[in-house]
């Protein structure tokens, strides 16, 4: 009896061993993207890769900083000179400008991936293609198009779990902060002028980022009934009397003016937002590039339109 019974134990612990053996193995090809690939990019676009990319180009800042999210920098051979973050990528080899692309720059560098944006999509891309390169373009304009865009660029890598885990973590922040503001009725969110520049004085509105960064934070924009960057009337910020500000802040040459303008325009000290020391102000960099930081300037947002849920 008691061999019998050491007999089946061993059989169990070697039944154990092999379905831990076989989650071991099938485990990473859930994960692993065979090559070549079709992906639909950002621009409805079907790009074909035949391999994974060894030298990648990024054509804009936020792109940039999404390769390094996902430990790609080795890969990395050319960037704009508007890429600054982290600060280390100011070392690689620069292409040009975020729309003046360096053509020949690119030739002599001869990337199998070029990762661009919507701004190249009339020119650059197809003078790229037209030379033979392989371009991936992404265009999100909300959260959940900036984790799509991570995990194209994790498939199209190789990167597919560091995508997924980089995109969970940025879910998982989101969440806290929807959690608290998404059930908000409309007398709780706060009226939101969001500067963009301020002469001419223009905003964000719907079908943008920024925009899609107030509602989750819990507030209304009050250039909601707009599109896109629109210009705005100083008149109609003074009607629609906003009760937080947030000024873009370190966008290009223009440094802190946007924050200086709203602090000291005269027609704003009867606003709510002056009245009550409701101005902030936001680096650009956080909440312009569709990248991982976009998730700080998320909530940073909260902070400054809900201080009371999020002290």
């Amino acid at each position: 009896m008691r061999n019998k019974l050491c007999w089946f134990g061993s059989l169990y612990l070697i039944l154990i061993m092999f379905l831990n053996f076989l989650a071991a193995c099938t485990y990473p090809t859930e994960k692993v993207i065979s090559f070549p690939i079709e992906i639909t990019d950002q621009l409805g676009r079907v790009v074909k890769l035949d391999r994974i990319p060894q030298r990648i180009i990024s054509l804009a800042p936020s792109n940039t900083e999404i390769l390094y999210a996902l430990h790609l920098e080795d890969r990395l051979v050319g960037v704009t000179e508007y890429c600054d973050y982290p600060e280390v990528v100011k070392d690689k080899p620069q292409i040009g400008g975020f729309s003046t692309v360096d053509i020949e720059r690119v030739v002599e560098i001869q990337p199998d991936l070029i990762l661009a944006a919507n701004i190249h999509k009339k020119e650059v891309i197809p003078q790229l293609e037209r030379l033979g390169f392989t371009v991936l373009a992404l265009d999100p304009k909300t959260l959940d198009e900036v984790l799509e865009a991570i995990n194209l660029i994790g498939r199209f890598t190789g990167k597919t779990e560091e995508a997924y885990q980089l995109t969970t973590e940025m879910q998982d922040r989101i969440k806290a902060v929807t959690d608290k503001t998404m059930a908000l009725p409309e007398a709780q969110r706060p009226r939101v002028f969001y500067v963009l520049w301020y002469d001419p004085l223009t905003t964000v509105a719907p079908g943008t980022r920024i925009h899609d960064l107030i509602v989750k934070a819990g507030g209304k924009n009050i250039a909601g009934g707009l599109s896109g960057y629109p210009d705005i009337s100083l008149e109609a910020v003074i009607s629609m009397n906003p009760q937080v500000i947030i000024a873009d802040v370190g966008h290009g040459s223009g440094e802190e003016l946007n924050y200086q303008y709203v602090l000291t325009e005269k027609r704003y000290k009867d606003i709510d937002a002056r009245q009550n020391n409701r101005i902030y102000k936001i680096d650009s960099d956080l909440v312009s590039r569709p990248g991982p930081r976009i998730i700080e300037g998320l909530e940073s947002f909260t902070k400054f339109i809900h201080p009371e849920l999020f002290p």
